[in-house]
C-alpha cells in the first residue's frame, strides 16, 4: 500500500512548491516509487517540477465523451480510460507524473473526480509514495476526490488569516468523514517565529506537527526565469527545511 500525501491550502500560499519539493526529497532519498498527481487545474506542478505534461485525464475524458468511436470493441468504455491515463502517465527519472485536468463538458467534472479515486485507488499498490496537489482552497476535498490519505499537509503563510483558512479546510475534512491519519501544518515563507499574534492560533490548530519553511530569495529567482526547482541552489535553505518535514512525515 502506497503511503499518501496530500497538500491543501488556499491560493498564494505556496502549496504547489512544497508538494514539489517533496517529490525531488523523496527522489533524492531513494525510498522508494514516487507518483505525483496534479489534482488542481490551475497549479504549475509540472512546470515546477520540470516535467513535460501529457494528456490529463479531464483531457482523455473529453476526447473519449466527443469521439466515443474510439472505444475498442470488447472494451468498457471505464477500462479505455484507464489504459490511456496509463498510457499518458509522464515517466521521469525518480518519479512519475499524473494531471488530472479541468474537463468542460456538462457532467464530466464529477465523472473526472470518480475516475481519480478509481485511479489513485489502484495506483497506490503500483507505487511507494504518491504526492496529491489538491485545489487551492476548498473545492477539490469538498468533492471528495481524495477520500484518504495517510497525511494532509495544510499550507499556510505566516499570516492569521492565512492559518485561519488552512483550519477551516482541517475543519471541512471532517465534517465531510474523509480519512486523515496524521495532518501536519507547513507555514510557509517565514521571515521570523516569533509574532506572538500568531503563536496561540499556531498552538490551538491541532496539528500532528508544525513545520516552518523559511523565505529564499533563490526561489523567487527561479520563478522570475520560469526554472524548475531542480535548478534550485543546494544550499537553499529551503532543503534543510523539506529534508526536516520529511522526517515528521514517517515519526
Amino acid at each position: 500500500m502506497g503511503y499518501i500525501i496530500a497538500v491543501a491550502g488556499k491560493g498564494g500560499t505556496g502549496k504547489t512548491t512544497i508538494a514539489s519539493l517533496l517529490v525531488l526529497w523523496l527522489k533524492l532519498q531513494k525510498k522508494g516509487s514516487i507518483l505525483a498527481v496534479d489534482a488542481d487545474p490551475n497549479s504549475t506542478f509540472a512546470q515546477i517540477l520540470g516535467v513535460e505534461e501529457n494528456e490529463s485525464i479531464g483531457q482523455i475524458i473529453e476526447d473519449i465523451a466527443k469521439n466515443p468511436d474510439l472505444v475498442p470493441g470488447g472494451m468498457s468504455k471505464d477500462h479505455f480510460i484507464e489504459y490511456r491515463i496509463q498510457e499518458n502517465l509522464s515517466e521521469t527519472e525518480g518519479f512519475d507524473f499524473l494531471a488530472m485536468g479541468r474537463p468542460e463538458g456538462p457532467g464530466c467534472y464529477c465523472y473526472a473526480n470518480n475516475v481519480l479515486r478509481g485511479i489513485v485507488k489502484k495506483l497506490v499498490s503500483n507505487y511507494n509514495f504518491i504526492i496529491i496537489d489538491n485545489e487551492a482552497g476548498m473545492e477539490h476535498l469538498s468533492r471528495r476526490t481524495t477520500r484518504s490519505a495517510n497525511c494532509l499537509l495544510l499550507i499556510s503563510d505566516y499570516s492569521l488569516m492565512g492559518i485561519r483558512s488552512a483550519k477551516q479546510i482541517k475543519g471541512l475534512i471532517k465534517d465531510l468523514d474523509i480519512q486523515i491519519k496524521r495532518y501536519g501544518l507547513v507555514i510557509n515563507r517565514v521571515l521570523r517565529q516569533n509574532h506572538q499574534e500568531l503563536v496561540k492560533e499556531i498552538n490551538d490548530f491541532g496539528a500532528d506537527f508544525i513545520e516552518y519553511i523559511p523565505e529564499d530569495q533563490n526561489l523567487l529567482e527561479l520563478s522570475i526565469k520560469g526554472l524548475p526547482l531542480t535548478k534550485l541552489n543546494q544550499n537553499s535553505p529551503l532543503l534543510t527545511a523539506v529534508e526536516n518535514l520529511g522526517r515528521k512525515l514517517w515519526q
